[in-house]
């Protein structure tokens, strides 16, 4: 269902308003959350109360001079043909600066919005004249402001211009979603000074993200907000309640046989380091999705992305002098739906899927984690193969179990990813390892599971894959952890656009 004949709707003043419950989107209250918080979750305030202090969310998961140059396409290469099958052909994109009556415009209606706390005559004018200069690179900021509006009146505002500048028809439903998606899969460029307008926004609403707005190796185009706020909590400070995400540092572990509260068939996320094993059950992880812990005499910090249900490990410790450990923490942002983590002692952002730095002090210095391989099983398996294994502790979970992948989950990405690479279904589940030479791999985990158990040998360069308590891990030709890791294709194939994937043995 779309408005009829793209015709203008006609508004009045809003004031711009935001939950996490905009756009429908899923969103996750724990049982940690207090009363106050939970209540406060579910209202919407205007951005005028928002200012002083954001809406509580002990929210555990989640659930937008001149006329313009003449329009030409900027030379790239051509998008594939499955981008075009599925969203269009993209619009003629403008090169080099905003004219001055353009660049006031965007000032008006983002950042003015922002200050003023309001949505009013001014701002409907610039939109206007937005819409009329026919710049797509606009939509981004305009999909920046979606997101965080739940005004009915302005989102529609919002997205009529954004569809006329991308020459599509106007979404009736999730707006936000449809208007980034299209601009993620058409790769459409950013408009100058990017970054300054959109983190007058995303501030706006938790200004503790202003030391993280900041240029490096990031696409900025691509972080959206997750719904949840920021956990900047010193290490060893997780006891301490928030409104956020909750990581555990240093989590409290007990033997297997004492985890009776475990059943056989739970999904658990297995780590063995220096002949020392621990098992994170899937129902801890979608609680807490960071742990910063220590096995086998490793600093390890452990991201868990519900969304793209991938586990990993990297190891945070005998780093290059002068870098002290990392102390990864949820920033409540997402990036192609995959969380964005940071270190809270410096504020520098990292590449959860690759384990690079990309902002920040820690980007300057190249630090690049090593990754530790995760291995996904059931704890039955993972508890005979590895008797002597620890496990964290039921109250890690705080009584919640969520069980995302078959419930939330179990349609598809619930943010936009915009196109997929489809060669295997977006949530199929993948081994993903990088080879010595720097080429990514992707191993089908269904089909390498009963080729293993056959006895068959699957192999790409150094890698080789075997089983290991129930799951699959890779290893060198001497038998050493590769770092490898189970997730959904979506994300490890838009991470590793130049993926190789496995054909299988047939």
């Amino acid at each position: 269902m779309f408005i009829g004949k793209q015709e203008r709707p006609r508004y009045f003043t809003h004031t711009v308003v935001f939950t996490a419950f905009a756009l429908g989107l899923p969103v996750r209250t724990g049982a940690s959350a207090h009363p106050t918080a939970r209540r406060k979750a579910l209202t919407m305030l205007s951005v005028s109360n928002i200012i002083s202090r954001l809406v509580p969310l002990t929210v555990l998961f989640a659930v937008l001079t001149s006329w313009p140059p003449a329009l030409r396409a900027e030379a790239k290469a051509p998008l594939p043909d499955y981008v075009i099958k599925n969203f269009g052909t993209p619009p003629a994109i403008p090169e080099g600066p905003l004219p001055e009556a353009l660049q006031a415009a965007v000032n008006t209606a983002f950042i003015e919005t922002m200050k003023q706390k309001r949505w009013e005559d001014p701002q409907t004018r610039a939109l206007d004249h937005i819409t009329k200069g026919k710049d797509p690179r606009i939509v981004w900021l305009i999909a920046d402001l979606i997101r965080f509006t739940t005004d009915p009146e302005l989102t529609l505002e919002l997205a009529w211009a954004a569809s006329k500048l991308l020459g599509i028809e106007a979404p009736y439903l999730n707006h936000w979603g449809k208007i980034t998606d299209h601009l993620i899969a058409w790769d459409v460029p950013a408009p100058p000074d990017y970054l300054r307008v959109k983190r007058a926004i995303f501030t706006t609403f938790v200004p503790e993200w202003e030391k993280l707005f900041v240029d490096g190796e990031i696409d900025w185009r691509h972080v959206s907000w997750g719904g949840v706020q920021i956990d900047n909590r010193a290490f060893n400070a997780t006891a301490k309640p928030c409104d956020c995400i909750p990581a555990a540092d240093n989590p409290a572990v007990t033997s297997a046989k004492e985890a009776t509260w475990l059943k056989d068939d739970d999904i658990v996320f297995g780590i063995g380091i220096n002949g020392e094993y621990r098992a994170h059950p899937r129902r801890i992880m979608e609680v807490r999705e960071m742990v910063n812990d220590t096995l086998g005499g490793r600093h390890l910090g452990i991201p868990y992305c519900t969304l793209c249900g991938a586990a990993q490990a990297y190891f945070t410790d005998r780093l290059p002098d002068g870098i002290e450990r990392p102390v990864l923490r949820t920033s409540g942002l997402l990036i192609r739906s995959n969380k964005v983590m940071f270190d809270v002692n410096t504020y520098s952002v990292f590449d959860t899927f690759k384990g690079n730095a990309v902002t920040g002090p820690l980007a300057a210095k190249k630090l690049q984690l090593k990754q530790a391989g995760v291995v996904t099983t059931d704890w039955g398996t993972w508890k005979k193969k590895h008797p002597g294994t620890t496990v964290l502790v039921e109250a890690l979970a705080l009584g919640n179990n969520f069980d995302f992948r078959n419930g939330r989950d179990a349609d598809g990405p619930i943010f936009p990813v915009g196109d997929v690479d489809p060669r295997l279904p977006v949530q199929e589940d993948i081994i993903g390892v990088i080879a010595a030479s720097g080429k990514p791999v992707a191993f089908q985990r269904t089909k390498a599971m009963v080729a293993l158990k056959q006895g068959q040998r699957i192999a790409f360069e150094n890698i080789r894959l075997q089983l290991e308590a129930g799951g699959i891990k890779a290893v060198g030709a001497d038998g050493a952890d590769l770092g490898s890791h189970q997730a959904f294709w979506f994300a490890w194939s838009q991470f590793y656009p130049e993926t190789e994937l496995w054909a299988g043995t047939n």
